[in-house]
């Protein structure tokens, strides 16, 4: 069952880091059936509460799953492989469009800003027992949310997008619990729901967000949470249409249990409208990061939910990192204030680059999507031999295993360091890349 691998260990703590050994060396391939409780116990000469113990353990980390008398398996990708590892690495001579990270020339300067923070910091100190959230941050970021129709509720500062989508699902639910994710969906979020011992529910979308009957599908079949990206969603480009958001709504006022997570990295980078779905779920939270329009190092994002969502994870925060540093909250609202980063232009600048490609493709008889942000998802029948052939004509592209559970093979293009001139040879790699492809369901 296992080859040649020997798993080792008197205690459960021994057994758990066995098995994490062989699977962070490789000898414990993803999908490895492990051998059945009792099994494991006769050999190691051990209780079988001791090997149960082990595999709770490792089921919580997010390194093996279970399936009832189908037994107990390393995970097709366990949390310990991330995904961002699945990536190409660009030799000399070879453009990366498959980085993933914002124009850094769309990006404001930030000595301004830090510099404002910095002197306030000098007029008062930020000392312990302060409010964690600066007030003109929480009016400024709850202006912003009223204007897009998001529902109202409190405002907590957390690192990252990421970091404010843990801690919501972390005051929630229970290792072994089922969230409904996008897929393809964004990588890190793939990876997160297994580490946190969560199991993934994949759940298949088109260019107007998630598909109605298969979140209901995966609401009936027992998903506690639902991950929702709005806009710019990564890697397709899709975003929520108001027909959409109003079928979703439908589908969620039948679980009013079901916890609603939404994702809005893409704001300020965007030209498409928000259509909130928060508010039909008794437990909700709204995500809005400043990383893609101001600067992926400030690691800040802004989060709102429901009140107790929201009282446990700034309760949660207070107990670990205490807070996300006011002079980062000085600084992101002093860009805010004073009009740093112009919206509009900043979604034209992708809007035309993504479109470009779009259509290019699209004259070469290549479906590709991407209605917003700065990504392209291109279907290809082989992703593996797409990914070399592209790499041998000097493209290097982020592979689609990276965002994937159970939909189609596919390449995500990044558009953000593309000129007008990068447009037509990267379609022609592209093409003659791609392969026959099967039809899938972004239209």
């Amino acid at each position: 069952m296992l080859g040649e691998y020997r798993i080792e260990g008197r205690r459960a703590s021994e057994i758990a880091a066995s098995v994490e050994r062989g699977v962070g060396d490789g000898e414990l391939a993803p999908g490895q059936l492990l051998p059945p409780m009792r099994e494991l116990a006769n050999t190691l000469g051990v209780n079988p509460n001791t090997v149960a113990a082990a595999y709770r353990t490792l089921r919580e980390r997010g390194v093996i799953e279970t399936a009832g008398r189908k037994g107990s398996r390393v995970r097709p990708r366990p949390a310990s492989t991330a995904r961002g590892s699945l990536r190409i690495e660009a030799p000399p001579g070879v453009r990366d469009v498959g980085e993933g990270s914002p124009d850094a020339t769309l990006l404001p300067d930030l000595g301004e800003a830090l510099a404002a923070a910095a002197e306030d910091y000098r007029a008062g100190p930020g000392l312990y027992g302060e409010e964690a959230v600066l007030p003109g941050l929480a009016r400024a970021a709850r202006a912003g949310l009223d204007a897009d129709g998001v529902p109202d509720g409190p405002v907590v500062v957390t690192s990252g997008s990421l970091d404010a989508v843990e801690r919501v699902l972390a005051v929630h639910l229970k290792p072994g619990d089922v969230v409904a994710v996008e897929d393809p969906g964004w990588g890190s979020m793939l990876d997160l729901v297994p580490a946190l011992g969560l199991r993934a529910r994949p759940v298949a979308l088109d260019q107007d967000g998630p598909l109605p009957q298969d979140v209901e599908r995966a609401l009936r079949a027992g998903a506690r949470a639902l991950v929702v990206t709005d806009r710019a969603q990564n890697p397709t480009g899709a975003s929520v249409s108001a027909a959409r958001a109003r079928e979703l709504r439908s589908v969620l006022a039948g679980y009013p249990q079901v916890l609603l997570i939404e994702d809005d990295h893409g704001h300020a980078i965007v030209d498409v409208p928000l259509y909130p779905l928060a508010g039909v779920t008794e437990h909700w939270a709204f995500v809005r990061s400043v990383a893609k329009a101001y600067g992926p190092d400030l690691r800040v994002a802004v989060l709102t939910g429901d009140a107790l969502t929201l009282d446990r994870v700034a309760g949660r925060q207070r107990l670990g990192p205490g807070w996300v540093s006011r002079l980062l909250q000085r600084a992101v609202l002093h860009l805010w204030e004073s009009g740093a980063v112009d919206p509009a232009a900043v979604a034209r600048s992708y809007g035309e680059r993504r479109r470009a490609l779009v259509e290019a493709l699209e004259r070469r008889g290549i479906p590709a999507y991407g209605r917003s942000g700065m990504h392209v998802w291109v279907p290809v029948g082989d992703e593996t031999g797409a990914v070399a052939r592209l790499l041998h004509a000097g493209w290097a592209v982020a592979p689609g295993a990276r965002f994937r559970l159970a939909s189609p093979p596919g390449v995500r293009l990044t558009v953000s360091r593309l000129s007008e001139a990068d447009i037509e040879p990267l379609a022609d790699a592209v093409a003659a890349a791609a392969g026959p492809v099967r039809p899938v369901g972004y239209d």
